[in-house]
């Protein structure tokens, strides 16, 4: 039976359908590159690094590429191959995920003391883990350097550490030290003296801050987010604009198929009736 205009029309549209598979390809290889990076790190890790899984810049690579690579797998598959239930978890996960970081903001905002607790409860797990993981150790010693601070609350944080730690009883050569990412360093310096922190924690709160930054990161940190609100805002629009565009296009999508499928229902109910 030869095929009619019904047949060959189609409520799936090309520009939606290779839009959103091309859209889920890009976040799909970087999805890749975040487990290949995370992967690396923990390989080239030592295995004192295991101790610190909560805290690993490693392992959260590689949960967030896990996640994303899954995500995107069911968005270019479901795109692809116009599978209403790929593309239906594709759009269930996105959207989930979009609230959680809606309520986690509201929830952010309006608990912000209890927040704060939190933040500082990790930041003294790092610190105390900070010799433990060379990629902790430098996200720490970074952040130091450009929030020009010192532990978590002050400087004395850092005798949480075991190496650190001021106790009569460390036989550590780093005793009542900090690390040098706190130290005030001068522009003209050529040559950074990564021992500057030695011994300031038995030194007074004015007289250690004449060799490092006694501040404390949280503080600097809260005072940066309170002058970066727009900034941050920004941010946070940036990273919500393309889970609401792969929201919207896989609904449509879905739409479009679904109405594809009625027609070619009707199609063949059309076609199989002896009175038409």
């Amino acid at each position: 039976m030869p095929k009619t205009k019904s047949d060959e029309y189609t409520f799936v549209s090309p520009a939606v359908k290779y839009l959103l598979f091309f859209f889920n390809m890009i976040f799909w290889v970087i999805a890749l590159i975040l487990i290949s990076i995370g992967v690396y790190s923990r390989i080239v890790k030592h295995e004192t690094a295991l101790a610190c899984l909560t805290v690993d810049p490693a392992l959260l690579l590689m949960i967030v590429g896990i996640l994303m690579f899954f995500i995107t797998f069911c968005g270019c598959v479901g795109s692809l191959r116009e599978n209403i239930c790929l593309l239906q978890t594709f759009c269930i996960i996105l959207t989930i995920i979009f609230l959680l970081q809606l309520v986690a903001g509201v929830l952010g905002f309006v608990f912000s003391d209890k927040a704060l607790g939190k933040v500082t409860k990790m930041v003294n797990n790092a610190i105390k883990h900070y010799r433990d993981d060379i990629d902790l150790q430098n996200l720490i010693d970074y952040g130091q350097k450009q929030f020009n601070c010192c532990g978590g609350i002050s400087y004395l944080d850092w005798s949480q550490n075991m190496y650190f730690n001021c106790s009569k009883e460390n036989p550590s050569r780093e005793r009542c030290s900090v690390p040098f990412s706190c130290c005030l360093i001068s522009k003209e310096e050529a040559v950074i003296n990564t021992m500057c922190g030695h011994g300031v924690q038995e030194l007074e709160y004015l007289a250690a801050g004449a060799f490092i930054n006694t501040n404390g990161c949280i503080d600097k940190m809260v005072n940066w987010i309170h002058s970066n609100l727009f900034l941050l805002g920004g941010i946070a629009l940036a990273l919500a604009i393309p889970q609401l565009v792969g929201i919207i296009l896989s609904q449509i999508l879905i739409n479009q198929i679904q109405d594809q499928i009625k027609l070619q229902n009707y199609n063949q109910q059309h076609r199989s009736d002896p009175w038409s």
